[in-house]
């Protein structure tokens, strides 16, 4: 991986091939869930943004993908997010397994449904 990216694009051409392929098929899962998003490197790392801040990160690492933070209050996502949980605020997804991206894809949208939901805001991104 680059050592700073300034890009999504430099950030995923620092990864193996295979690596690479499944980093790109998170971004466009992301895309597709919340299109209205503005795509940057935060903290080194791809994120999200609505009106200048950050709702939902994904990051490559050697053995796996992680998407952060972890959305709350739709106990049936809680549950289908529990196998992948790592820490308090992170979802871990093994390279050697099969991702779940329709679950990544429903973890950006009730992230972006939460904060739209706490700032007040209509959700104009669905």
């Amino acid at each position: 991986m680059a050592d700073k990216p300034s890009t999504v694009d430099e950030y995923i051409a620092g990864f193996p091939p295979e690596t690479r392929a499944i980093l790109d098929e998170v971004r466009a899962t992301m895309r597709r869930a919340v299109p209205t998003a503005r795509e940057a490197i935060s903290y080194d790392i791809p994120t999200y943004q609505l009106d200048g801040r950050d709702v939902v990160y994904f990051a490559g690492w050697k053995g796996h993908v992680s998407v952060y933070p972890l959305p709350g209050g739709d106990p049936d996502l809680v549950a289908e997010m529990a196998p992948y949980q790592s820490g308090k605020g992170t979802l871990r997804f093994s390279l050697s397994a099969p991702i779940p991206y329709a679950l990544i894809g429903r973890v950006a949208a009730q992230l972006v449904a939460d904060r739209t939901e706490a700032s007040g805001e209509r959700p104009d991104h669905r």
